[in-house]
């Protein structure tokens, strides 16, 4: 397979991140006969400071060109003024607008030698493997805002296509796992989550072979740590899924473990870890690279085509959390690169035979 990937390393631990992720690739490529063609690119507080801009023009040119885009992370001290008229999140919030990417999927797995990472008991923890399927392009985000001397307003709203078209996406995910799916909202209060319930249950008719149930999004709260093992597939909005997605993550250990596919109408996405740009460490060479490597896999399941290749990359970030070295966040001492080296040398042995595509 050939394939044109735009990486944006961003800011903070992003460059180093991402340079972890592209010796996967390299890997990958080489196991399986592929070619892989990629090109840096600005974004974020680094794009601002060299352009003026978040999304300079040609970054969202090749952004727009490639099969997928993998991304670090944005942000930092040096713009974080919440009132600055530029700020780097701006720049991330224009790219997923301009992929019309819609649906964020975060899968949730605890690798069990981590398990005593976590703050919960252990025996909760057991077969632990769920996706969380997040609306990426509605919502209070992106709603009219005002703000006075006295008051503020941010205003949620939804339309029936927008969120017809992330629970299908949710559905059709259900359909190739355990056949499960948990809808989230606050219908016994908000309109717009009354509007998402009656259309999760219009379209579940469309997907009669999928279990679907409704939960409120204060219960859900409780329930991710109660019995994280009863979820198979979980649906919600924007805000919703923003803070549940990073709730779950303290199941896995570590934000550092938790990947992302943020997914349109086509193949192509917006791949990148959860964790945010991490300025106290950036430039060390201790970042955990798992998150973004795990994102890897994801662009190379849902972008590529390449299952295989996929399951390979997930397995050698499994043995590597089992077997070490482990990085700081995870209890370990290793640098990057160990850890790198480490996920490069488990690909080694779980390589599948070489792909064609």
């Amino acid at each position: 397979m050939k394939a044109n990937l735009t990486i944006l390393p961003g800011d903070g631990v992003g460059p180093e991140v991402t340079a972890a992720a592209r010796r996967v690739l390299d890997a990958v490529a080489e196991q399986g006969g592929h070619e892989f063609a990629c090109t840096e690119h600005l974004i974020g507080g680094c794009a601002i400071d060299a352009t003026g801009e978040p999304l300079p023009d040609a970054t969202c040119e090749a952004c727009l060109s490639a099969d997928a885009v993998l991304l670090g992370a944005v942000g930092g001290p040096k713009w974080s003024d919440p009132n600055a008229p530029v700020r780097p999140e701006q720049g991330l919030l224009a790219l997923r607008s301009a992929l019309g990417v819609f649906a964020n999927l975060r899968p949730v797995r605890v690798q069990p030698a981590l398990a005593g990472r976590s703050p919960l008991k252990n025996d909760r923890l057991d077969g632990v493997d769920f996706v969380v399927v997040r609306e990426l392009t509605g919502g209070a985000y992106f709603g009219a805002k005002t703000r006075t001397e006295d008051d503020a307003s941010d205003e949620c709203r939804y339309s029936v296509a927008e969120i017809e078209r992330v629970v299908r996406r949710a559905f059709e995910l259900a359909r190739t796992r355990n056949h499960h799916l948990t809808s989230v909202d606050k219908a016994n209060v908000l309109e717009t989550s009354r509007l998402w319930r009656s259309t999760a249950e219009r379209v579940a008719a469309d997907y009669p072979d999928v279990t679907l149930e409704h939960q409120l999004v204060d219960s859900m709260a409780m329930q991710l740590l109660a019995q994280p093992g009863h979820y198979d597939v979980i649906v919600t909005e924007n805000l919703f899924g923003d803070i549940l997605t990073d709730e779950a993550a303290a199941l896995t250990g570590s934000l550092g473990l938790m990947p992302s596919a943020s997914l349109g109408k086509g193949k192509r996405g917006l791949y990148e870890p959860i964790h945010g740009s991490a300025p106290d460490i950036a430039g060390q060479g201790v970042a955990n690279p798992l998150g973004t490597i795990a994102s890897v896999a994801l662009l190379l399941r849902h972008s590529l085509d390449l299952p295989d290749a996929a399951d390979a990359v997930e397995a050698a970030v499994a043995h590597v959390a089992e077997h070490s070295p482990l990085p700081r966040d995870l209890g370990g001492d290793a640098d990057t690169e160990s850890v790198t080296a480490a996920v490069v040398a488990a690909l080694d042995v779980a390589a599948p035979a070489r792909e064609v595509a």
